[in-house]
């Protein structure tokens, strides 16, 4: 069993920053692509950035420039910076990890999610 737990989220201000972090543990064999997600009320989710375990990132245009993934991976740990934040930005931001072992392949474990809400 993995369990991913989420921290950082808040209230900031147009133009703040905040720091996701999103720590795994549990029965992990193996830890693949890690990634973020968000959804805004009344949306569909939908990925914000990932970052494979080679280190490669891919990003929603929206955040494209704004918003960093890293990962650490002996904590197990994955990261979203985010900059210059918008009203918009506002969501439930949820990480998921793609997890696998050679007796049951691939599985994703995903967070409870954590609030950012950015306005005035």
């Amino acid at each position: 069993q993995v369990q991913l737990v989420e921290s950082g989220g808040g209230l900031v201000q147009p133009g703040g920053s905040l720091r996701l972090s999103c720590a795994a543990s549990g029965s992990i064999y193996n830890i693949n692509t890690m990634g973020w997600y968000r959804q805004a009320p009344g949306k569909e989710r939908e990925l914000v950035a990932s970052i494979t375990s080679g280190g490669t990132t891919n990003y929603a245009d929206s955040v494209k420039g704004r918003f960093t993934i890293s990962r650490d991976n002996a904590v197990r740990t994955v990261y979203l910076q985010m900059y210059s934040l918008k009203p918009e930005d506002t969501a439930v931001y949820y990480c998921k990890v793609d997890h696998s072992a050679p007796w049951y392949g691939h599985r994703d474990a995903w967070g409870q999610g954590t609030l950012v809400t950015v306005s005035t």
